[in-house]
């Protein structure tokens, strides 16, 4: 028996009951996209941390056990997606996945989550933004935002970066693995900019209107969209372009029905429009 005629992205994040973000965001816009999402549990919440309060349980000393049933069964992915880790142990559990997992023709990206606003979230340590950094050699693609790019590169945070300073740090990025990076959310009178590096070629930057606050998951439909599309042989400026029209549409129709930015973006509206997008945006 082969299970593994249809393309396949396994996505190792946390899952989140509500609030739009990390797994139950990634199976939905993958699967949207064609390919069948395989989701690797990293922590279970019932909804993210932003709200008052939260139940939490830590999914680390399972997810060896869960992994190995896969290697049973021969399963091979066409990428493999990482985002929020929760501990140095679960960076070690994940390299040794890509380690098992990543074939010559997977594309892996990895969402680096770790900080916003040039200071790294409150649940995480700086020896786990330093275990970060070993996962890079497996990455083919980055989606860091700009606090994580300078993280990971032990570079100063400043929020005005001009493009030789951003292609610096993307360069210095691309030495530690990941020949393709968009650095994303950069904030520039009054629009959104995507920095998009491709060793080898000029960089470029994507530009949109900024629409409303910032809102929980936006990141995980980025990446999702990224890892999907990597997968379907979609050139990787287009999809950062087909990513970029895509949230737009969806933070304005959140702001049209006034929902609560921790209650994240409203991306069911437009699944049935994600397929089309790249078609009518790519290059």
């Amino acid at each position: 028996m082969t299970h593994n005629q249809q393309k396949k992205i396994a996505v190792i994040n946390d899952f989140c009951g509500f609030g739009r973000c990390s797994l139950t965001v990634s199976l939905p816009i993958i699967s949207a996209l064609r390919v069948q999402c395989c989701p690797v549990p990293t922590s279970i919440f019932s909804n993210h941390t932003a709200y008052d309060s939260f139940f939490f349980t830590d999914y680390t000393k399972h997810m060896e056990a869960y992994m190995n049933e896969w290697e049973k069964l021969g399963l091979m992915f066409d990428g493999i997606l990482t985002g929020f880790l929760g501990s140095p142990e679960q960076t070690r559990i994940v390299r040794n996945f890509l380690a098992k997992f990543k074939r010559e023709n997977t594309v892996t990206v990895v969402d680096p989550v770790m900080g916003d606003e040039g200071k790294l979230y409150a649940t995480y340590s700086s020896e786990l933004a330093d275990q970060m950094k070993e996962l890079l050699p497996y990455a083919d693609i980055l989606t860091p935002n700009l606090t994580e790019a300078c993280i990971l590169t032990n570079t100063t945070y400043r929020r005005d970066m001009n493009t030789p300073e951003l292609t610096d740090l993307c360069a210095k990025l691309s030495l530690l693995g990941p020949k393709k990076i968009v650095i994303s959310g950069l904030e520039r009178k009054g629009r959104l900019i995507n920095f998009v590096y491709e060793e080898g070629k000029l960089p470029v930057e994507v530009s949109g209107p900024k629409i409303g606050p910032c809102r929980a998951g936006t990141g995980d439909v980025f990446s999702s969209i990224i890892a999907a599309d990597a997968v379907n042989g979609v050139d990787f400026l287009a999809s950062v372009r087909h990513a970029a029209v895509f949230i737009a549409k969806v933070l304005g129709r959140a702001v049209e029905l006034e929902i609560p930015a921790t209650d994240g973006i409203c991306f069911e509206e437009f699944l049935s429009e994600i397929g089309k997008d790249v078609q009518e945006n790519g290059e």
